[in-house]
């Protein structure tokens, strides 16, 4: 099998000839590992598909996700003054600072204060049609070239050559309403003012189903929806049910209609509402977190879920990738891949992205031994 094979089969619920790997990477891990400006692999396009090109070739990933589109062509034009400290970059622009630190991801500092919405002020309408920016963190966001917003897929298809499955990214309605309001505020709202929040909700879900649509016309596999804050640590399950579940559904409908995967990425403890994510008909699940980060066992995961929804997970990148010992980073990763020869979709990849300090042969170990232990059996 490819690569891609490999990786289609596992998503179709299918045994392939060994269990796929594909990991996403941080974009911490991405400026540990390659000799680039902070600045230009945040910020143009080639230098971000060139690294993720790079990173899957040095660990042998069966996938590339590609989680930042839309680079601006022009992005150096709008820079006022650039600075630099070693391997700090300080860039100014008219209304921000963005910090850049190979040791940490993008700080941004807004030289013009900002105000998070209030509910009474908003006006639905207001609310873009098309989905401007992607909300990487609290005050971060990836502004997004209307007219170049998914050209890197192509860019990326031309040099794999259908030989690996390429994944897209969007992110959940949830996290674009924490982002507009604050998260406190936003929390607030949906205790005092559901009716309303429920109608900002279907804005951005109205934007999110129309970009889906469209990236579902490149060279994509599947579209992960990235949905952090949607955990046991942050909503109730019964909170899920009104807030959530509705709203990613509508973006997952969209995806299968038009052929592809969609899975869904929520961080934390979720082994409460399993089932729930189930029901919004997405084909997968990631992160699993498993304790202490989360409370997700793999072989209990698929026992639930396994004949219905593909996993991709479980590894923890900080206290096993990072952390652990050589053996116990053995011993996890052999654990994970026994619990997912037992399902017929299963990926083998950390839980989250890979954290920033892991060195590249402790995630290199991962292929190597998938190959060695990862083949199905042939009845």
């Amino acid at each position: 099998m490819t690569p891609r094979e490999r990786v289609l089969a596992a998503m179709k619920l299918q045994k392939p000839d060994r269990i796929p790997v594909m990991c996403q990477f941080s974009f911490g891990h991405m400026l540990q590992q390659l000799n680039v400006s902070s600045s230009e692999l945040w910020f143009d396009m080639n230098t971000f598909a060139d690294g993720l090109l790079t990173l899957q070739e040095l660990y042998k990933f069966d996938g590339i996700l590609t989680s930042l589109h839309g680079h601006k062509k022009n992005w150096r034009d709008e820079i006022i003054r650039f600075e630099r400290n070693g391997e700090k970059e300080i860039l100014t622009f008219e209304n921000k600072e963005m910090i850049f630190n190979p040791d940490e991801l993008p700080m941004v500092k807004h030289l013009i204060a900002t105000e998070k919405k209030k509910m009474e002020d908003i006006n639905i309408e207001d609310i873009p049609d098309e989905i401007p920016y992607i909300p990487v963190s609290q005050d971060l966001h990836f502004e997004i070239d209307l007219d170049n917003k998914l050209t890197i897929y192509d860019s990326i298809h031309e040099r794999v050559n259908q030989i690996y499955s390429i994944h897209g990214e969007v992110t959940s309605p949830f996290d674009y309403f924490l982002d507009y309001l604050g998260y406190e505020n936003a929390l607030m709202a949906l205790i005092e003012n559901a009716e309303k929040s429920k109608s900002i909700l279907q804005k951005f879900t109205d934007g999110i189903v129309q970009l889906s649509s469209e990236m579902c016309t490149k060279p994509v596999d599947a579209i992960k929806i990235s949905s952090p804050y949607a955990g046991m640590g942050f909503i109730s399950t019964n909170m899920y049910r009104v807030f959530i579940l509705p709203y990613e559904s509508q973006i997952i409908k969209v995806i299968k209609d038009r052929g592809k995967f969609a899975y869904i990425h929520t961080c934390g403890a979720i082994n409460d509402r399993l089932e729930i994510m189930q029901e919004s008909g997405a084909s997968g699940l990631e992160c699993l977190d498993p304790p202490p980060i989360g409370n997700v066992e793999l072989e209990e995961a698929i026992g639930r879920i396994g004949d219905e929804m593909f996993i991709k997970g479980n590894i923890d990148s900080v206290h096993t990738l990072l952390q652990g010992s050589w053996q116990e980073l053995t011993n996890d990763i052999i654990k994970r891949i026994n619990a997912g020869k037992s399902t017929r979709g299963f990926i083998l990849s950390t839980a989250c992205s890979i954290a920033p300090h892991v060195p590249r042969e402790r995630i290199q170990l991962l292929v190597q031994l998938a190959e060695k232990y990862g083949k199905y059996e042939v009845n």
